[in-house]
């Protein structure tokens, strides 16, 4: 096994961080850092696991879009495309709180902050949840 990347990991918005673990290309396991401020080199047991997601079969690897009952592959420019387009049609025909957005703790501060920004300063909605309230 070598250590791969430095990650943050994506279970909560505490902001510990491991290295991955790798081996013939693919992550095996975790090794934390003693020296990183927040983890100090402890982990819960989401941190341990977090690698086994990666490789998991069932892990989508692109978008899908749903076109006539039909569910697809597209590519992220196309997804992100058909999701800008929605929000827009969906403000422009019922008003900005007839959408909801909601956000996670596996982002940081700023994201979230910028997620809350643009759910009211572009699209006039103030229905704004967060994960971490559930």
């Amino acid at each position: 096994m070598i250590p791969g990347a430095l990650v943050v990991c994506p279970f909560c918005g505490c902001g510990c961080v491991f290295h991955l673990a790798v081996r013939d290309g693919r992550a095996v396991g975790i090794t934390p850092i003693n020296s990183h401020p927040v983890s100090r080199g402890s982990l819960c047991i989401k941190g341990w696991k977090a690698h086994e997601f990666i490789n998991h079969p069932a892990r989508l690897r692109s978008p899908l879009i749903r076109e006539h009952g039909i569910v697809r592959e597209a590519s992220w420019d196309e997804a992100l495309d058909l999701v800008a387009k929605r929000l827009c049609e969906i403000k422009e025909k019922h008003g900005g709180n007839a959408l909801g957005f909601f956000s996670s703790a596996k982002v940081t501060n700023e994201e979230n902050y910028l997620f809350m920004k643009m759910a009211r300063a572009a699209f006039g909605s103030n229905n704004i949840d967060h994960c971490a309230r559930l």
